[in-house]
C-alpha cells in the first residue's frame, strides 16, 4: 500500500506549528528504541503546579491525577513530525507529498487514482461524482458542538470600512474563494443575488468588481487588509464571533494570528450547508476502506489536539455519511456550474 501525504508545506511537519506535551506509551509500543533513534524528545517533565488564580495571587492545589506529567516530555510536534517521517522512510515506506495549487488539483487527484483519501467541500464532492459517479465514497462528515453536521457561508468585512451588511457592499470589491468552493462560491453566488432586486455576482453590476481570491485564507487576509472590501468564507456560526466561532476558516484563522476578529464584522450569512464528507476512493479494497475510515472516526477519542486541527477547531469529532446528504447540492453545482 502506498501512503500518500498531502501537505501544503515544502516538508513533513511544516504546518504542525504547536507545541505540546507528549504521553510517550504509544511511542514505546510503535518504536521501543526512539531513544536510540534520537526522537525529538529532550525536554523531560520536571514538576507539575495546578494552581487556583485570584486577582492578586495564585493558591498552589493538589493537582489532579488525571493532569499528572509525570514521565511526559515537552516537545515540538512539528520537530516530532519530521522524525515520524523519517522513520517511516527508513522503514521503506514511500511518503509522497502532494501540494495541489486548488480545489482541482485535490479532485484531479481523486478521478486519476493519485490520492486515495481527502477531505472535500460539498460542492467539490458533487464536482468528483458528476465527472465520475463511482470514483469516490463519501463516508465520513464532521459533527459540531450542538451534534449538528452543518455549517454556513459567512459574509464578511472589516468593522472599520463602515459595512455592517450587503447593502453597504454597492459599488464595492466583493471576494469569491475558489470556483469549487461550496461556502466560498456555490452557496453565496446562489443565495446573495436573491437578498434584494438588483445583486448580481457579476463585476461592474451590483458590486464594483467580483474577484476570486483562491481560497479562504487569502479571503480572510484581503478582507483583513484591505485589498478587497468584503468576501466569504465558511464558519459553522456557532460559539463566539471573536473567537472565529467553533471550527471554520475563520477560527483556523484566528489560531494563527492572521486575523483579530474584533477588527471584523459580519455582513451576512447563508442557510445550513452539510459539512463536506471524507471520502475514499471505491477502487481500494474493503478492508483498507475500513481501517482508514476506523482511523478518522477514531480521531476524536484518540488525539482530541489533532482532531483539533484536522477539523479548524471544536467539534464532536465525525460520523457516517453517505452521498445521499449531498444531492441537493450535487443538484445545485448541476444547475449553476455543470461538471
Amino acid at each position: 500500500i502506498e501512503v500518500c501525504l498531502i501537505e501544503k508545506g515544502s516538508e513533513i511537519g511544516a504546518h504542525i506549528l504547536s507545541g505540546a506535551v507528549l504521553e510517550p506509551r504509544s511511542l514505546n509500543e510503535l518504536i521501543p528504541d526512539w531513544q536510540e533513534r534520537n526522537a525529538p524528545l529532550d525536554t523531560p517533565v520536571t514538576a507539575d503546579k495546578f494552581m487556583f488564580l485570584t486577582e492578586t495571587s495564585a493558591i498552589r492545589m493538589p493537582t489532579p491525577p488525571s493532569m499528572n506529567n509525570h514521565g511526559n516530555y515537552i516537545i515540538s510536534l512539528g520537530n516530532f513530525c519530521r522524525w515520524l517521517g523519517e522513520q517511516a522512510e527508513a522503514l521503506g515506506v514511500e511518503t509522497k507529498l502532494f501540494a495541489p495549487a486548488d480545489y482541482n488539483g485535490v479532485i484531479q487527484g481523486l478521478l486519476g487514482g493519485n490520492i486515495d483519501m481527502a477531505w472535500l467541500g460539498a460542492s467539490a464532492y458533487a464536482a468528483t461524482f458528476l465527472q465520475d459517479s463511482d470514483a469516490v465514497e463519501p463516508v465520513l462528515i464532521k459533527v459540531n458542538v450542538d451534534g449538528s453536521v452543518g455549517y454556513h457561508s459567512i459574509g464578511f468585512a472589516r468593522k472599520d470600512s463602515g459595512i455592517t451588511s450587503l447593502d453597504d457592499m454597492e459599488g464595492k470589491v466583493f471576494g469569491f474563494g475558489d470556483p469549487n468552493s461550496t461556502s466560498g462560491y456555490l452557496i453565496p453566488s446562489i443565495e446573495i443575488p436573491q437578498y434584494k432586486n438588483g445583486v448580481t455576482m457579476e463585476s461592474g453590476g451590483y458590486f464594483a468588481e467580483v474577484r476570486f481570491t483562491g481560497g479562504h485564507e487569502q479571503t480572510i487576509v484581503a478582507v483583513n487588509n484591505g485589498d478587497i472590501d468584503g468576501g466569504v468564507t465558511w464558519a459553522d456560526a456557532q460559539g463566539n464571533w471573536e473567537d472565529g466561532y467553533n471550527s471554520g476558516a475563520l477560527r483556523k484563522a484566528v489560531d494563527a494570528g492572521l486575523v483579530d476578529m474584533n477588527e471584523m464584522v459580519q455582513i451576512w450569512k447563508s442557510k445550513v450547508i452539510p459539512e463536506g464528507p471524507i471520502v475514499l476512493r471505491k477502487a481500494l479494497p474493503k478492508d483498507v476502506r475500513e481501517k482508514m475510515t476506523a482511523l478518522v472516526d477514531g480521531l476524536y477519542e484518540a488525539d482530541p489536539d489533532c482532531a483539533y486541527g484536522v477539523a479548524s477547531g471544536e467539534t464532536l469529532g465525525f460520523q457516517p455519511v453517505t452521498h445521499e446528504t449531498y444531492i441537493s447540492i450535487v443538484e445545485a453545482r448541476k444547475a449553476k456550474i455543470g461538471g
